[in-house]
Order: structure tokens, then C-alpha cells, then sequence
């Protein structure tokens, strides 16, 4: 007979809690006498301790099944004898379990049945992010009759100790551990370290690196997780000394590890070496791997190959891909998957490697991200994504054998949780796996309120950030839950989500103030010619300087240092290079960039020297009246800032991978070149309604390289063809392409770029249509 259930209330927070719920505050764990698996003993040992961190409730572990009270009861096996009662019928599929609740002796019993000892440990992890949590006490709501299995086999988690992360290089063995078993909670079952890439010298490193490598595969066996490792070849295979150097480290990783099953050898990003000489590589990394782990196998991505050198490793597998070979990991600049799978013979692996990472520069960039946020935030920022992250996982997963991610840090631990759950279960909806998210890391919040705020931080990146008001009601809503759970003040993951509530609403601010202020500066500009060069210079420097004497947001910029510190002190998070040892600007140090404008404030500055330097007042009054209306071309004609979503009112933007806006990474982020120089794309179209079927047209352009325009699909040659940056492209319309009065702008792919370095291609940055 199912348990009575009872009515408890148990917010911490002081809600009432209108449901029944099973009170599970004294109750047992019971496991099973004897010899056990590590796992299930790390099962019952982590669903002890994670409780009581929670509620201060201290979970007895025990083989005896007590004579009264509610009983916990974990077993990978179908027969406890000892028990005195029937282990319920559980699930067989491989690492899943049951999780059920009953009435044994007036008494509930809530059943942890693995189908394995790896299902024992998932299931812990399931009743922990259904419990609900209060001071002294817990709670499970019911009924409860769970039966479920993962969908893929392959689901982890990249955790590369390496000065390169933004917060792991700074961890101890512990926080390694606590941070693994907490992956295990959403049903990851792989780990993926990096044992030697880098020799940077680090001061965070409190622990060896080699002692490390040891640490965690043992953690990985206590928890049954896979443990992999990624390691790259950076030096010239054609080489003898240095490949036989790198071979050694290898060797020294394979001997330190308890066990492996995985070893990942990047084809590029990084390493530059030729498919022919990569996969011999292969074959003396398996010769020295098979004889200590005789199960583990070899995997290598593509990342970086042209179609060309990609055919070589097809070829190569077509021909009978050896036993040690467990086949392609696709990731960051790696050919389409779908084309991947499609090439790869069935039974061949395929591993997904999404970055679930980065922001920018990167395998999935923020689509319709405000420039401002980008110069600020930047590349690898705390950046919770569910709802986008979980349509990327379904729209590829089913072509690969699961997936392992690429991450630097903790900042994207939103996105890991969602990945995981939808690994095992992708019918999963966004939402409720944000709810438990909550429950299990935010205790003493509301978990339905916390996660429709993530969802919230996820939308504040969406379109033009001074159109979105509702940064400011997200804001406003972080900081009433943090009232209502000061609990929660020292919880590093709380913490982050407030950080980029506070960072997200501070740039807002800054830039609403910024953009008036360059507005007002462009105004005097335009009176050049009666007020004088030098003094309309001099009054416009003095209304953009009043962002520095009187910046706005100067409460949140306080707050933002404040949790930039704290998140320091609870997790190493390195907010700055100087100040907490980010290994890189670029690498999460948002403190470092809180004061960068977010106008042209510092290229016209820079512009006001040189018209300084030149040699007559009309020479210096055209130039700053071309700098005036630079965005303002005149009636009846327009302007685009390609990629700035506040200023490309023309441009048809998608949501699809590779075609979103490039936010260039230059002077470690302190670029003075003008903003509309550090954002380019090409665009899908650019489509103007409403012109005069009787005027003619020019197309101006500014960027770098070709730019193979069409207009209506007609190809235009250019009259002033600039290649460089700073220098305009022009380009007739033909009369036809407006008779009907719209107009419709599409760029070719640029000719003979294949073989150059992405850095070096063509690109768009701005785009005028001036009517002559």
C-alpha cells in the first residue's frame, strides 16, 4: 500500500507548502552488509552529506533496517536478504534505476533501485533534486514512482586542470571532488581532465599537476564516472625528438591514472600537424595506452581540417579502422556533424564537443547580442543559456553516441545541468530541469521564482539591450530573492547569477548614458563650421569625459566589485587579470572591462588629433562634420552597423550557427578603433523598402578584404574598392534595382580564402545606402 502522506510546511523562506509531502526528516539510509560497490557506498555517503548541508539534518548510514521510522534503502541488486522484505521490481536498462516511495510498517520507505551501481548513484541524485529542504528538516513530495534511463551512453563533462580555466587552477582535490559528484547529480557519467597541455607557470596551483591526474581518475572510480583525457599535439609530428618528448608525457599520464576510457587527441585548435602524420600518432599513443588501460580507447577530432584533409580520416576508417580506435569527436570548427555522421561507417563513434563555454569567438555565439555586452562581459562570462543550449543538444544528439563538453570554468554550470538532463532524458523541459537545478543548489529560495529568473538572465541577452526594459525587472527580481534567502549569500552559484543580474543592468545604464552623451558630442561636431575646429573639438571631448566624472550606475559598478571578490574567495572565480590572476583578459576577467566605453568616445579622441595636426580650419571642419553625421548620412539615405542589433535596422538576422555577427578580440579587449570596425558579419540580406524608383543610389561599404556585392541578385562592381578597415568600398546601384522601389543587398562568398587563417578573411563592418 502506498504511504499516507502528510502535510508539512517547509519553506525556509516562510511560504506554506499546500501539498503532501513524505517527512523524511528522521529518517535512515540503509544499505546493503558487505561487500559493496564504491559506487553505492559513494551514493549513500553523498546523499548523507549533500543533505545535511542543506537542512542541518543528519542522515544515519546503516545495514540494519531500523524497527521503526521512514528508511532511505539504496541496493544495485535485485536481493537484500538481510532487509527482511522484497526489493521492488526496478529498471534494467543500464545505469538507470527506481525510485519509489512506500508504506512498510506504518512507515515510508523511499526505494534507490539501480539497475546498477552506477544507477544506485543517479538515483541519489534524482531524490536529491526532488527533496525539499528547511532548517532541521526535509521533505519529499509524493507519490513518487520513478523508472528511467539515460538515452545516451556518453554524457560528461570537460574539467581541465590547467592555468588556462578561469577558476580550476586555484582548486583543491576536495572541491574537485564536491564539484564531480555534483555533475553526477544531473546524470553525467564522464569526466574529462587535461593532464599536461600548458607549462605555464601558475601561483593559483595548489596541488601538482600530476598528482592532480591521479586525484581525479580516483574520484572518477569512487563515483563510477569514465574518466578521459584531452590531450592535444602542439608539436611537429615530422619531428622525432619533440613527438617522442610528447609520447613520454603520455606514458607518464596512462601509468598515473586507476582507470581510463578515454583519450582524446585533438586533429586541431590546437595542433597544426597534417592528417598523415597525425594518425601514425594515433597508433603510438594506442601502443603505449593498451597495455595499462586494455579497454580505453583513442578518439580524434577534426577540428581545424579543410574537406580535404577531413577525406584523409575517412578514408583511413574506410579502410578498417583498428580496435583501438573509438572513433571522431566533433567540436568547435569541425566540419558540419550532420555531414560527419553521414560520412562515418555505422557502428563508428561520434562524440559531441560542444562549447558550452564561450559567448563569442566561439562554436555557438550569442545570437542578437548587444555589442555593449561584448565589450564588457565578453567571451567567457557567466552565461546561463538553457532554453538555446537545449535546442542545440536535440537538434544533434541523435546523430552521436553522446557528448562530453568543452568548458574552462564553472560559469557555464547552467548550461552543464542542462545538457546532462537532456542526455538522459531529452524530452525534458527547460524549465522544470532549471527547477531542480534550484532545489538542489539554491535550497533556500524558491526554486519555480529562481529558475524563471535564469530564464530571465538567458533573455537579457536577447536584441538591443537599451530596448529591453527587462533587464531592469530582472535585476529587480534577483535582488528581492536575495532578500528572501540570504542563506544563500556565500553559495558561489548564487552569487553568479547575481553577478551578471548586477553587470547586466550596470551596462545598460552606462550605455543608455553613453550613447546620449556621443549623440550630444556629434551635435557640436556638426557646428564645426560657425563655432571653429578647435573649440567644437573641445566642447565635444568635455560631454563625452562626463562618463567619467559622472558615470552612471555607480552603486551597481560597487556591487559588481563586491560579488567579484566574494565569488573569489568561495570559488577562485578570476574576475581580473591583475587583480585575481586571470590566466587572460579574455578568460572571464569582466572586472577588467566594467569602465570600457560603450561609444566612440576613445577613437574620437583619437580622430580630434589627427584633424589637430591637420594643416587648414576648412580641412578640419569637413572632417568633423564627416564624423558628426558618420551614422546620419541625410534624407534619404541610410546607414547600417552590421552586427550592433541596435543600429542594422536593414538587416535580416538568423538564428542558425554561422551566421551571427563576429565580435572581434583586439588590444586585449581595449580596442580604441572605432565600435563598427569590432563587429562584422556577412549578412543574409540587407532589404530596403520605400525609395525613390527615380534617384541613384550608391552603395558604400567599410571593412576588410572582397566584398562581392549583388543587388536584386545582379553582381556590382565597385567604383573605390578599399581593402583595409578604415577604407570605403562604392558601388553604383543599377536604376533597374530600384524602379520598383525596394532594393534588396547580398554579398558572395569571397574567392580563394580557403587556404587563409580566419583572422585574415574577408569582412563587412558597415553599410551604406546614399541617395545621390
Amino acid at each position: 500500500m502506498r504511504v499516507r502522506l502528510t502535510l508539512l510546511l517547509m519553506f525556509s523562506w516562510g511560504a506554506s507548502l499546500a501539498a503532501a509531502t513524505v517527512d523524511l526528516t528522521r529518517a535512515s539510509i540503509v544499505v546493503r552488509r558487505g561487500a559493496r560497490p564504491a559506487v553505492e557506498h559513494s551514493a549513500a555517503a553523498a546523499l548523507a552529506e549533500e543533505v545535511e548541508k542543506r537542512s542541518g539534518v543528519k542522515l544515519p548510514v546503516r545495514t540494519e533496517w531500523p524497527a521503526q521510522g521512514p528508511v532511505i534503502a539504496i541496493t544495485s541488486v535485485r536481493e537484500a536478504p538481510e532487509w527482511g522484505r522484497a526489493v521492488p521490481a526496478g529498471e534494467m536498462r543500464a545505469e538507470g534505476f527506481r525510485l519509489l516511495v512506500e508504506e512498510s510498517g506504518g512507515a515510508p520507505v523511499v526505494w534507490i533501485a539501480g539497475a546498477d551501481a552506477r544507477g544506485a548513484l543517479y538515483g541519489a541524485g534524482h531524490l536529491l533534486r526532488q527533496l525539499e529542504y528547511g532548517k532541521g528538516r526535509i521533505a519529499l513530495h509524493g507519490p513518487l514512482d520513478v523508472k528511467t534511463a539515460p538515452k545516451w551512453k556518453m554524457r560528461g563533462h570537460q574539467v581541465g586542470y590547467r592555468t588556462t580555466a578561469n577558476s580550476w587552477d586555484a582548486w583543491t582535490v576536495a572541491q574537485f571532488e564536491q564539484y564531480i559528484r555534483e555533475q553526477a547529480f544531473f546524470g553525467a557519467n564522464s569526466i574529462e581532465d587535461i593532464p599536461f597541455q600548458e607549462d605555464r607557470k601558475n601561483p593559483l596551483m595548489k596541488v601538482p599537476r600530476r598528482e592532480m591526474t591521479r586525484a581525479m581518475s580516483e574520484i572518477c572510480t569512487r563515483y563510477g564516472m569514465d574518466y578521459w583525457v584531452w590531450t592535444p599535439a602542439t608539436v611537429n609530428l615530422k619531428d622525432a625528438a619533440a613527438r617522442n618528448k610528447l609520447l613520454v608525457k603520455f606514458e607518464e599520464v596512462f601509468a598515473d591514472a586507476p582507470s581510463l576510457t578515454g583519450v582524446f587527441v585533438p586533429g586541431g585548435d590546437p595542433g597544426s600537424n597534417a592528417p598523415e602524420d597525425v594518425l601514425p600518432f594515433l597508433a603510438e599513443v594506442a601502443a603505449r595506452l593498451r597495455p595499462v588501460h586494455p579497454k580505453a580507447k583513442v578518439w580524434l577530432s577534426l577540428q581545424g581540417f579543410n574537406e580535404q584533409k577531413a577525406e584523409v580520416v575517412y578514408r583511413w576508417i574506410d579502410a578498417g579502422a583498428p580496435v583501438w580506435f573509438g572513433g571522431i569527436v566533433n567540436g568547435p570548427s569541425s566540419p558540419p556533424i550532420p555531414d560527419t555522421r553521414h560520412r562515418l561507417p555505422a557502428g563508428v563513434g561520434l562524440r559531441l564537443y560542444p562549447d558550452v563555454t564561450h559567448n563569442k569567438i566561439s562554436q555557438y555565439e550569442v545570437p542578437q547580442w548587444d555589442q555593449a555586452f561584448a565589450l564588457t562581459l565578453g567571451r567567457e562570462a557567466v552565461n546561463p543559456r538553457p532554453a538555446e543550449y537545449a535546442a542545440i543538444h536535440n537538434r544533434y544528439a541523435a546523430m552521436s553516441d553522446g557528448f562530453i563538453s568543452y568548458s574552462d570554468g564553472v560559469h557555464d554550470d547552467v548550461n552543464k545541468a542542462v545538457w546532462s538532463a537532456l542526455a538522459w532524458d531529452p524530452e525534458r523541459k527547460v524549465r522544470d530541469i532549471l527547477i531542480e537545478y534550484c532545489r538542489v543548489h539554491f535550497w533556500a529560495a524558491p526554486a519555480g521564482e529562481t529558475a524563471d529568473a535564469i530564464l530571465a538572465l538567458e533573455r537579457n541577452w536577447r536584441g538591443s539591450a537599451v530596448d529591453n526594459g527587462a533587464i531592469e525587472a530582472t535585476l529587480q527580481e534577483w535582488l528581492s530573492l536575495e532578500k528572501r534567502a540570504p542563506e544563500l549569500s556565500g553559495n558561489w552559484r548564487w552569487q553568479m547569477l547575481v553577478l551578471r543580474a548586477v553587470y547586466d543592468s550596470y551596462v545598460r545604464r552606462r550605455l543608455m548614458q553613453d550613447t546620449a552623451l556621443e549623440e550630444r558630442a556629434n551635435a557640436i561636431l556638426a557646428q564645426a563650421g560657425p563655432l571653429g575646429a578647435e573649440k567644437a573639438m573641445t566642447e565635444a571631448a568635455a560631454v563625452l569625459e562626463e562618463a567619467v566624472r559622472q558615470p552612471a550606475g555607480a552603486e551597481l559598478r560597487q556591487r559588481i566589485v563586491e560579488l567579484c571578490a566574494r565569488l573569489y574567495e568561495s570559488i577562485s572565480l578570476q574576475t581580473s587579470v591583475a587583480k585575481y590572476h586571470a590566466s587572460g583578459a579574455e578568460r572571464g576577467a569582466v572586472l577588467d572591462f566594467i569602465d570600457n566605453p560603450l561609444n566612440n568616445r576613445w577613437w574620437l579622441e583619437d580622430e580630434f588629433k589627427k584633424v589637430r595636426a591637420m594643416a587648414g580650419e576648412q580641412e578640419k571642419v569637413k572632417r568633423l562634420v564627416e564624423l558628426a553625421r558618420w551614422e546620419k548620412p541625410g534624407e534619404g539615405s541610410f546607414y547600417d552597423d552590421l552586427g550592433n542589433i541596435r543600429k542594422s535596422p536593414h538587416v535580416l538576422y538568423c538564428d542558425g550557427e554561422d551566421c551571427g555577427p563576429l565580435f572581434w578580440w583586439w588590444d586585449n579587449g581595449k580596442s580604441r578603433a572605432r565600435l563598427s570596425w569590432q563587429v562584422t558579419m556577412w549578412p543574409r540580406e540587407l532589404v530596403y523598402e520605400g525609395l525613390d524608383p527615380k534617384a541613384r543610389y550608391v552603395v558604400r561599404t567599410t571593412g576588410y578584404g572582397q566584398a562581392l556585392l549583388r543587388a536584386d541578385g545582379q553582381r556590382v562592381a565597385p567604383a573605390v574598392d578599399g581593402t583595409e578597415m578604415a577604407e570605403y568600398k562604392e558601388f553604383p546601384v543599377p536604376q533597374a534595382a530600384v524602379a520598383d522601389g525596394r532594393l534588396v543587398l547580398t554579398w558572395d562568398k569571397a574567392a580563394n580564402e580557403e587556404h587563409l587563417n580566419w583572422r585574415r578573411q574577408s569582412r563587412l563592418a558597415e553599410v551604406w545606402l546614399l541617395k545621390r
